[in-house]
């Protein structure tokens, strides 16, 4: 079954990759983690929407 996921999905190049002793990442998937750490972190700072309103 993983065999015709993995053949259906074509890649046109190598991509660019960043290595830190040992440790690679695609330059990809470093700016989506990137992106995501700073929505979690505005999550927390900004004020949730009619919070301070309460009966």
């Amino acid at each position: 079954m993983a065999g015709w996921l993995v053949a259906g999905v074509a890649t046109t190049g190598a991509g660019t990759f960043l290595g830190w002793d040992g440790f690679t990442i695609q330059l990809g998937n470093l700016i989506v983690i990137l992106v995501m750490i700073v929505l979690f972190v505005l999550a927390l700072i900004l004020p949730f929407p009619g919070g301070k309103r309460r009966k």
